[in-house]
């Protein structure tokens, strides 16, 4: 399986800053020891033209050339630097090419990416563009380039199983019919404006295991029922276990494993090739969203020998 790698790509923070970015190399090391299968590639950057695809020009041109305000920086969490517009850029370039990989090899990653409260003009949350939505429009124009005109259009379902609701992505696909929207998510987390997508799901604070998995098996039934997609992004956010400060959901390890398994599951069942994302994980210590994001990895893998034991379709 192929996971694809920024780590290195860092961008300067304030002492004290609650963002955990030692958390990407951390987990990239933690792969490399524990899962000898996976074959880990660099991130390629995202171009303007892919960023355009669901990012307003100008404020593509703002991060890029550091002409964003103070208010924007506030909003996004980050200050601007050099460090800052590639390591997005990274971000997003790593899942449009797990989602390539996917769609050749059936299951792929991206060990950072999950940016989902980035809007079209402007980010927010420690979300400066996208990567999903990026990525989604990427693939979707690649796909309508390689089939006959008048073909159906590429139809992405995005499973976001982040603790928070994905408000960015809810409005760069309000109006589109080709990308289905699922959110299962702590209902009184940030976004505190929550605009709805195709299917959202909100939780109450201290929802456990049995709870939380009886919700995820109807939306992905509700899923199924509403929509016949082509190929899958998941946001595998580790912040709804027990352990995160920001989730306020209550799920053990064995509740983050059957989750993950459910979702790939449910792709591998039908065949659609999976690219998946990390996404939040805000553990009281780094060694907590480690231990969730790489039991993640170790479902991916059981997933992906599944598929190729099957062989293609």
């Amino acid at each position: 399986m192929i996971a694809h790698y920024a780590d290195h790509f860092v961008l300067p923070l304030p002492a004290g800053h609650r963002f955990p970015m030692a958390k990407y190399a951390a987990l990239r090391d933690r792969l490399l020891a524990q899962f000898p299968e996976i074959r880990l590639r660099e991130a390629p950057p995202a171009t303007d033209g892919e960023l355009a695809l669901a990012h307003t020009p100008g404020y593509i041109a703002a991060v890029a050339q550091g002409l964003l305000t103070a208010e924007q920086q506030k909003a996004i969490g980050f200050p601007w630097s050099p460090a800052m517009a590639e390591r997005a850029r990274r971000s997003v370039g790593g899942t449009v090419a797990a989602l390539r990989t996917a769609l050749a090899d059936g299951l792929s990653a991206n060990l950072a990416g999950g940016t989902h409260h980035a809007s079209a003009d402007g980010g927010s949350g420690f979300c400066v563009f996208n990567d999903v939505a990026v990525a989604a429009r990427v693939v979707q124009a690649e796909w309508a380039r390689s089939r006959h005109p008048g073909s159906r259009a590429c139809q992405v379902a995005i499973i976001d199983l982040d603790v928070h609701q994905g408000d960015g992505t809810a409005r760069i696909f309000r109006r589109d019919p080709t990308v289905f929207t699922l959110s299962l998510h702590a209902e009184r987390n940030f976004p505190f404006e929550k605009p709805p997508g195709d299917l959202d799901v909100g939780l109450p604070d201290g929802c456990g295991d049995a709870d939380y998995l009886a919700a995820l098996d109807r939306a992905l039934a509700l899923l199924d029922e509403h929509f016949s997609a082509d190929l899958v992004l998941y946001l595998a956010g580790a912040d709804p276990h027990e352990g995160d400060r920001l989730g306020r959901l209550k799920l053990s390890d064995a509740g983050m494993q059957a989750r993950d398994r459910r979702v790939f599951d449910w792709a591998g069942q039908r065949r659609l090739p999976l690219a998946f994302v990390m996404a939040g994980g805000y553990g009281r210590d780094l060694e907590t969203t480690l231990r969730v994001q790489t039991a993640t990895y170790g479902v991916a893998l059981e997933a992906y020998r599944r598929w190729h034991a099957q062989g293609r379709p």
